[in-house]
């Protein structure tokens, strides 16, 4: 059973209304949930909210397993391919900023939806397979994405405040789920069911967000508009070393993971393993990363602080990626499993930090708001990096080192984040 202390700062975090809390939080009592809604129109809106987070990660996952094919059809460079990746990256931190104004105007269910008509539009994009959609398509997606980051947490702890915990985890497991399917099945699908055509291959993932829009649609119409408290702006933290350093830890460990996403696949294909393998590995690292996603949380909790952890799950990423990268290709599985070991466990812990780090209900909306915002846009470099070594190197080997910078520089961040310390929000 969670403390106080951690329900308190859940329901700071994901962004549910509260009334002004303690300084001390371990004194504050957990919030009693209240009815909302009947009992078959919660089940309705918590299937709808797991489905809708299984469409926040095929965008990035089956790009990735075809981007060979993409590169070899429409003539783009390495760069370019880099380009392509990062845009729904940087989409990320560009619109989780004005996303609590829109569901403070027109309510969140409303904005959720429009967020679903931009990933559904943007992925039915691809399907024209040239390079003026495809780019229209990774900044529509991505805006999409960001406002459904943004919106999910609040609306399971507003509709869902006695069972927080489990949606947390189901719809955390649904975006896992998301990722592995499209990274998984894309070639699979780009052979047998679409006789090569890669675009047609990426389009299909718009049926299932198209599904969801019809499920939604109904309920975002029908529903009274009940705004969430949106976070606020970070500015007052901007001269905090901790906030610095919670935000870095949060952007290395996004890029490490979006180089994974974005990239681990062709990398594997040029070692020589086929299309349809490299995209399982991929998947296997993903959905392992649900195991630890589920148990760092809490483990985080009982530590004295959380300098160790970082530093591990920094060095367990580390290994894991150089063994796929530069080790025996018979070990890759393993590689696989403890690569999604480690990036599970720093999401996970950059997530915790964020509420550990905060003393009060103000500054954990400001430092969530600064460590996200800051931190898409700081990940988004990680795969346009690798793109611009690629095309300078002709090869993926140069990237070893820049997976090892990264992963120092996360471990660094990870140290000075993890101590037993509180932001201070500073005029």
């Amino acid at each position: 059973m969670p403390s106080p202390d951690s329900t308190t700062a859940l329901r700071t975090f994901t962004g549910a209304q509260t009334e002004p809390t303690d300084p001390h939080p371990r004194t504050t009592q957990p919030e009693v949930a209240k009815p909302h809604g009947s009992h078959h129109q919660k089940l309705l809106l918590g299937l709808s909210l797991i489905l809708i987070a299984c469409n926040l990660r095929p965008v990035f996952g089956s790009l990735s397993v075809v981007l060979p094919e993409v590169m070899r059809d429409t003539g783009l460079s390495a760069v370019g391919a880099s380009m392509l990746t990062t845009l729904p990256i940087v989409c990320l931190g560009l619109f989780s900023a004005p996303t609590p104004a829109l569901a403070r105007r027109f309510g969140p269910e409303r904005v959720l939806l429009l967020a679903l008509l931009l990933i559904t539009v943007g992925t039915l994009l691809r399907a024209a397979g040239t390079l003026g959609p495809l780019f229209a398509s990774s900044v529509l997606a991505g805006a999409g994405i960001a406002m459904g980051n943004v919106l999910l947490p609040g609306l399971v702890k507003r509709s869902f405040a006695s069972h927080t915990a489990l949606m947390t985890g189901l719809y955390t497991l649904a975006i896992c789920a998301g990722a592995a399917s499209a990274t998984a099945l894309t070639v699979p699908l780009m052979v047998g069911a679409f006789d090569g055509h890669w675009a047609w291959a990426l389009a299909f993932w718009a049926l299932p967000a198209v599904l969801v829009l019809l499920l939604w649609a109904p309920q975002a119409w029908h529903t009274r508009a009940q705004p969430l408290d949106g976070a606020a702006g970070g500015g007052a933290l901007w001269r905090d070393r901790l906030a610095w350093q919670v935000t870095a830890f949060m952007g290395l460990q996004s890029a490490l993971a979006f180089i994974v996403m974005g990239w681990l696949s062709p990398l594997l294909r040029e070692r020589g393993i086929g299309s349809a393998d490299a995209g399982y590995i991929v998947a296997v690292s993903i959905l392992t990363q649900l195991v630890t996603c589920l148990l760092v949380p809490s483990f985080a909790a009982r530590c004295r602080d959380q300098r160790a952890l970082a530093v591990g799950m920094s060095a367990l990423i580390l290994v894991a990626f150089l063994g796929l990268m530069v080790g025996p290709l018979g070990g890759r599985w393993l590689w696989a499993v403890l690569l999604g070991c480690g990036q599970g466990g720093a999401f996970a812990l950059a997530l915790s930090l964020i509420v550990m780090r905060s003393g009060n209900a103000q500054n954990t909306a400001q430092l969530s708001a600064m460590a996200q915002g800051w931190g898409y846009l700081l990940a988004a470099g990680g795969p346009l990096l690798v793109g611009v070594l690629r095309e300078w190197t002709g090869g993926y080997a140069a990237n070893t080192w820049l997976v090892g910078a990264l992963a120092v520089a996360m471990a660094w961040s990870g140290w000075g984040a993890g101590r037993r310390m509180v932001v201070q929000a500073k005029k």
